[in-house]
Parts: C-alpha cells; sequence; structure tokens
C-alpha cells in the first residue's frame, strides 16, 4: 500500500508490457524492422494490406516468446492462435490488429521483484501473446492533415499481461525494470524505451484499505519510461481517491498521460474484449510448439539475472544494492566484468561503473553503447589507483578528460603531469610546511583527546594535498603526519 497516495486507501496496478522483438523482419511479413528511416520505406505489400496478400509466422519471434516464457517459469501453449482484433484507426490499414487472445504462446508464469523496505514479492504473469504493431499518424509535417508512416505496422511485439498484484509506483517500476532486464539478457529486445522497443500499459483502481473487492480501473496507454510510469500511476491514484472522496464515482475508461503537466485526461470509454470482435485468422494455421522445440530453447537460456546477480555477490563480495545496479541491463554487465578483468578489483569497479560512469551517462543522457570510455581505459584507469600512480581525487579528473576524448589513462596523465607523488623526502617537506605554517592548530592536536584527533588530523592532511596540488600519496601522507604529531 502507498500510503503517500492517500491514508486509508490501497492502490491496485496491474501492467501491460509491449516489448519490440529484436527479429530482423516482421511478424507476418519479410519488410526489414529498421528504427528511423524514411516514412513507408520498411512497409511491404502485406504490411500495406494489398490485396491479395497472405502472411506467414515468423519463427523467430516464436522462438523469442518462448525463450521468455521459460525465463518467468511459465506454461508453454504448445498450440496457439492467431485473431483477428477488429477496429478502426487510420496506421491500421487492414482494419484489424493480428494478435492472440484465446491461445497465446505463453501461459502462466511469475517474476519476483524486490520491495523497497526490504524483502521480495512475488508478481503473477497472466500470460504474453504476440502481436503486430500498429503504424504511425504524423502530425507535424503536415498543417491541416495528416501523414501515415507504416514502418511500424507489423513489427512483432510481446505482450506480457500482469496479474494486478502491485500496490505502489514503485511496485511498479521495480517489476518493469525485471521484465526490461529480462529482454536484454535474453536478447530478445534492445530494451530502449526511447525508441518505443519497450511501452508500457497501466491498469490502476483504489480500494479502502482492507478491502478484498477490485475497484473501478482506468486505463493509461504508452508511457515510455520508468519515471513515466511511477508518476503516472501516483497521480492517477490521487486523483481516483479525491474523486471518491468528494461523492464522485470513477469511470471505467481510458487516459492519456500528459508528462509535462504531470496529469491525465480522459481519452474514450475502455473497451471490452467483445467490442472487437476476435475471431481466429482465416490467413494463419494454429502454431504447434514440440518438446524438441522447447528443450532446445531452455538448454540455450543465459545466465539470468538473478543468477548473476548473486554470482557477482559471491565472485567480488558487492552488496546487493551494487550487484542490483550492475544487473539491471545485460550491456552493464558485461561492461563491469570487462573493467573488473583489468583491474582486479571488483569491488572498486562496481563503484565506479555505478558511480562516476553512471552519472556522466544521466548527465548526457547517453546510452552504455555509446559510452566514450571504454571498459578496458577504466580498468586500466581503477589500476593506477590501486598502484599509487593517482589520487582517487585525480582520477576523476583524468575521468572526465577520457569522456571528453582527450586520450588514454597514461598519455592524459603525462600530459597533464599529474602522476602521485611517492616520493617520502618530497612529501615530507610538504608535511613539515604544513606544521610550521600551522602551529596553533598543531597545539590544540596534541593537547586534545584521542577520540578527537581522528578529525582533526584530517585539517592537516587536507592542507598537505591542498599544497601538493592533489599529487602526494595520501597514504604516505597520514603516515608522516601520525609520526610528526
Amino acid at each position: 500500500m502507498s500510503r503517500a497516495v492517500g491514508a486509508g486507501w490501497e492502490t491496485v496496478i496491474g501492467l501491460e508490457v509491449h516489448v519490440q522483438l529484436a527479429t530482423r523482419s516482421k511478424l507476418f511479413s519479410d519488410a526489414a524492422v529498421e528504427f528511423g528511416q524514411p516514412p513507408n520505406v520498411c512497409a511491404s505489400a502485406i504490411d500495406m494490406a494489398l490485396p491479395g496478400t497472405l502472411p506467414s509466422v515468423n519463427e523467430n519471434a516464436i522462438r523469442m516468446a518462448v525463450r521468455f516464457g521459460l525465463a518467468i517459469d511459465a506454461q508453454i501453449n504448445r498450440r496457439s492462435v492467431f485473431e483477428r482484433k477488429n477496429y478502426f484507426y487510420p496506421d491500421l490499414p487492414k482494419g484489424y490488429q493480428t494478435t492472440q487472445l484465446a491461445a497465446p504462446v505463453v501461459g502462466a508464469g511469475r517474476l519476483r521483484i524486490a520491495l523497497a523496505g526490504g524483502g521480495e514479492r512475488e508478481v503473477r504473469i497472466h500470460h504474453a501473446h504476440l502481436e503486430e504493431d500498429a503504424g504511425k499518424s504524423l502530425h507535424e509535417e503536415f498543417p491541416g492533415a495528416s501523414g501515415i508512416d507504416l514502418n511500424r505496422a507489423g513489427t512483432p511485439l510481446l505482450e506480457i499481461v500482469c496479474e494486478p498484484d502491485l500496490r505502489s509506483g514503485p511496485e511498479a517500476v521495480a517489476l518493469l525494470r525485471q521484465i526490461h532486464a529480462l529482454a536484454t539478457y535474453l536478447e530478445i529486445s534492445d530494451g530502449d524505451m526511447s525508441q518505443g522497443s519497450m511501452r508500457c500499459d497501466v491498469n490502476v483502481s483504489v480500494r479502502p484499505a482492507g478491502d478484498s473487492a477490485l475497484g473501478t480501473r482506468t486505463e493509461m496507454k504508452n508511457l515510455n519510461s520508468f519515471r513515466f510510469v511511477e508518476r503516472a500511476i501516483e497521480g492517477e491514484a490521487a486523483r481516483q481517491i479525491a474523486l471518491i472522496e468528494e461523492g464522485g464515482k470513477v469511470v471505467q475508461e481510458t487516459r492519456l498521460y500528459d508528462s509535462e503537466a504531470n496529469l491525465s485526461r480522459p481519452m474514450r470509454g475502455k473497451e471490452m474484449a467483445h467490442d472487437y470482435r476476435y475471431f481466429p485468422c482465416p490467413d494463419l494455421l494454429p502454431v504447434i510448439i514440440d518438446e524438441a522445440f522447447i528443450a532446445a530453447e531452455r538448454d540455450a537460456l543465459p545466465e539470468l539475472p538473478a543468477a548473476c546477480r548473486e554470482r557477482l555477490m559471491r565472485e567480488h563480495g558487492l552488496s546487493v544494492d551494487a550487484a542490483n545496479l550492475l544487473t539491471a541491463e545485460r550491456a552493464t554487465v558485461d561492461y563491469f566484468e570487462q573493467v573488473a578483468a583489468v583491474c582486479s578489483a571488483g569491488k572498486m569497479a562496481a563503484n565506479w561503473v555505478n558511480g562516476e560512469l553512471a552519472a556522466q551517462l544521466n548527465k548526457t543522457g547517453g546510452r552504455l553503447a555509446d559510452c566514450p570510455v571504454s571498459a578496458a581505459e577504466l580498468g586500466r584507469l581503477i589500476a593506477r589507483i590501486l598502484d599509487g600512480s593517482l589520487s582517487g581525487k585525480l582520477a576523476k579528473t583524468v575521468f572526465a578528460d577520457m569522456w571528453a576524448g582527450r586520450g588514454g589513462v597514461d598519455a592524459i596523465i603525462a600530459a597533464r603531469g599529474l602522476q602521485q607523488v611517492r616520493d617520502s623526502g618530497a612529501i615530507e617537506a610538504l608535511v613539515d610546511k604544513v606544521l610550521a605554517e600551522n602551529a596553533a592548530q598543531v597545539e590544540n592536536y596534541r593537547t586534545a583527546r584521542p577520540e578527537k584527533r581522528g578529525k582533526m588530523l584530517g585539517f592537516f592532511v587536507g592542507q598537505a594535498m591542498k599544497l601538493s596540488g592533489g599529487k602526494a600519496a595520501p597514504g604516505e601522507v597520514n603516515r608522516l603526519l601520525r609520526e610528526k604529531l
């Protein structure tokens, strides 16, 4: 229950997650799936619904759906059927969407999510089915009219339908992150939400705390960021609670979430399954999956996020939080393991990947795939800290230069003269100068109680490091200061 939304109320949430599958061609045609192409260059006669065309199922899409089902310990239906979901929209040239309803490829499964206060919760997955995406309406370039781009029409989607087991925005985001991680680990999707590779419909209702009956739900469609999902849920729950407390009633409807205004608006009344007049597609035979197909996909499953998390904690001594951050995406784990292999220091590698590297990626809005600092170079940077060539502070300066494309670790260190000073004689001269210039603080230190001296020592260390331009080896500075004080 989310108390932030309204005391005495419980929020009930169910997600419908659309994952774009990483096939080279579409679900029912041989047209390419390529993001960012000019309008309609990736649309075949089948995608445009020209008369006389017949669809053919993409076997790789079936394979990827089965792979996901096995990863969530779901029932794999040996016989699945494609159906026509009938509705009119300009970017749906056939007048129907080919999807699955009564007999999807993937049946009931489950996923576990970590809760903010500790512990875990199991979330039931009702099913996952294959369907084709629709096209896209273009409004900006056509004043007073709209254009239709069918590049996306027919792109294979896996829709994952979750039971209403979630109780807050953060829990919904935790589940969405789990699905995102699975999709990338299994290599069935690139998971790029900015390009629509993963989007989410959110069903929200509220009920008095302790009630078992579900309230009237609303649906918000096509949310494409973790932040928007959380904000949309909390805002919609608050709206419903306020409406009920004022004597009104929640209407079952589809709403549009406005991320800029952080509010939702009614779009249309919520359709039910019978409104779409589903019926089996006469152009497609049932999909029959045999045991050999399932066994081959089970044998090909990679290390999954939960197992990877446990392994990183065991091999590198990482905390749960650090391992969770690293295993959120397959690309991050791969990058981290390359860094750790170069520097042979897993904990420090995790700190840099989860800290400095993640901060830079967040700041620039970039993806790890486009990171200008290679894993090998970051590993070498950490190795220079460990061998005493750089202090931690100077390493951040070098990292910033690496990010800006000014060269590799050793070249930057040499060019900027950043090598750490380890010569005891040189550092002793710095320490003597600091003590001579701060005689009063030295006297205070010597007369202070032992438990206060640790904090006071930091002043002298700071002065010595400042005097050396950050180049003096901190360990040697500390040793000499303690000895002389």
